[in-house]
């Protein structure tokens, strides 16, 4: 078996149970709560097959669909984060970089990985808040959502990411 497989199961299973058993009880001033688990699919290479993306990223949304009653809700937003998410890194390297690139700071840049993941995050959060909500009568409890929960996010995945780089 692949090392990278194994290595992308683990960290699958970790930001799953970390979702589930710790980070869906926080919620922040009534309005932030962070979802860590889109990290997992912001990682997946250049290279690597759009179907294999589209299966983790729905798996992933299942998953943190079962364990937080959301029904289909995460489902839909990871599916879709996981197929722009090459587009999306398209706009960050250079056309001569590697196959092979991992979107980490190493390889991208500080200020580049910062903005991919704002982007990641926002594009994310606004399908998610959008779908739970399914309604525009409580905009502003909505725009704080996106808002509070985007923030909140995308500082822990630069928080992970440099505590990984080290």
């Amino acid at each position: 078996m692949n090392i990278e497989i194994i290595k992308h199961f683990l960290t699958f299973i970790i930001l799953c149970l970390a979702q589930a058993l710790v980070l869906n009880h926080i919620n922040l001033f009534g309005c932030a709560t962070p979802l860590l688990y889109i990290y997992f699919i912001m990682l997946f290479r250049h290279d690597y097959p759009r179907w294999g993306t589209l299966l983790w990223s729905f798996f992933t949304g299942l998953c943190i669909d079962i364990f937080s009653n959301t029904p289909g809700v995460a489902a839909a937003s990871t599916t879709l984060l996981g197929l722009l998410q090459p587009y999306i890194l398209n706009l960050f390297i250079q056309r001569d970089s590697p196959d092979d690139l991992k979107p980490e700071i190493k390889s991208l840049g500080m200020t580049k990985f910062i903005y991919y993941t704002i982007i990641c995050v926002l594009i994310y959060n606004i399908l998610f808040f959008t779908i739970e909500s399914f309604n525009f009568f409580n905009w502003l409890q909505w725009l704080k959502n996106i808002g509070g929960s985007s923030v909140l996010t995308a500082i822990l995945i630069i928080v992970i990411e440099n505590v990984r780089k080290r």
